[in-house]
């Protein structure tokens, strides 16, 4: 699951931030183009998606520990504080309908990412990415009259057929509601993205947004991190996920949006659910039929169809 799928306008709107307005969230992404003269655009996009499914790998792990819901909150309230030490957002000159757009999205990005976990605690990690990443697909086919999108639309049909629960398919039926649930959730952020990068500037929207999240999942999730006081290297573990999942993905992806092209970018973030689907058997050693395997080629192929025949430039859900 990309961490930061639509960042253009966020970019967009850093790049014209007024004299005097802190710019620390996107200092990391600055500090990345000094390597990027070395580094093809495309291997950051690449390293944020490996970076990503890292993150929800070692989150996994923590799960017999703090359990789904403790898992998404130590990693959202870990990002809120790295995100708002370094940008540091100002909270005057915003009206109310500004403030209503973060605590909608903080709602969602609390709603996405709990769905997530709670999917990848019932189905491997490759699978429950697969069925998440319908949300884009479908974002990125709204408003398409193309004949050629329905085709790709059949070729994600047919993959979701393949991972439903039947025909002897043993995927947990409740795993796989969560992680098309956790799909919608993504659709509704990169919309709200959008939004929040023209209001805010550079990483202030995210930062903010994250936060609201933090304080949603605070008492749901409390009393599953009592651990943590107990267990120093859990913590440990839980920073490296949240800046897995977080920073590192927001600075590599800021710099792959100023160098290739949307659609470039779109055919690249096609390629998540197959490198979620190798990081699931690599790290966690999770094993999937070729049933499932098919399934994920077909999701993959139809996402990166629509992205390069321009099926809706995902810089346009304005």
């Amino acid at each position: 699951m990309s961490s930061i799928f639509n960042l253009q306008g966020a970019w967009e709107q850093a790049q014209h931030t007024p004299s005097g307005t802190p710019q620390r969230t996107i200092r990391h992404a600055y500090t990345i183009q000094a390597a990027s003269r070395l580094i093809p655009p495309p291997v950051f996009l690449l390293l944020s998606i490996l970076s990503v499914q890292l993150g929800a790998a070692i989150a996994k792990n923590l799960f017999p520990i703090l359990g789904s819901e403790g898992t998404v909150f130590v990693r959202i309230s870990l990002a809120a504080l790295i995100f708002m030490s370094t940008s540091r957002p100002r909270l005057h000159n915003y009206t109310r309908h500004d403030y209503l757009l973060v605590i909608l999205f903080g709602i969602t990005i609390a709603a996405m990412n709990s769905l997530f976990y709670a999917s990848i605690s019932r189905l491997p990690l490759g699978i429950a990415a697969t069925l998440e990443f319908i949300g884009p697909f479908g974002v990125a086919l709204a408003g398409s009259r193309r004949v050629s999108d329905l085709v790709w639309t059949a070729m994600a049909a047919a993959g979701i057929i393949l991972l439903a629960p039947i025909g002897g398919n043993s995927l947990d039926p409740l795993g796989i509601v969560l992680a098309l649930l956790a799909g919608g959730g993504w659709a509704s952020y990169i919309l709200l993205n959008a939004r929040i990068g023209r209001v805010f500037p550079g990483g202030t929207g995210l930062a903010l947004s994250m936060s609201v999240a933090a304080i949603l999942l605070a008492p749901f999730s409390l009393t599953r991190v009592e651990p943590l006081a107990h267990a120093p290297v859990a913590l440990l573990i839980g920073i490296g996920m949240a800046i897995l999942s977080t920073v590192i993905p927001f600075s590599l992806e800021l710099e792959a949006l100023r160098r290739i092209p949307t659609r470039v970018f779109g055919v690249l973030m096609s390629l998540e659910p197959a490198i979620a689907a190798l990081i699931g058997f690599v790290v966690l050693g999770e094993t999937i039929g070729l049933r499932a395997l098919i399934a994920i080629a077909l999701i993959v192929i139809a996402s990166s169809g629509v992205s390069f025949t321009g099926g809706h430039d995902n810089s346009s859900q304005t």
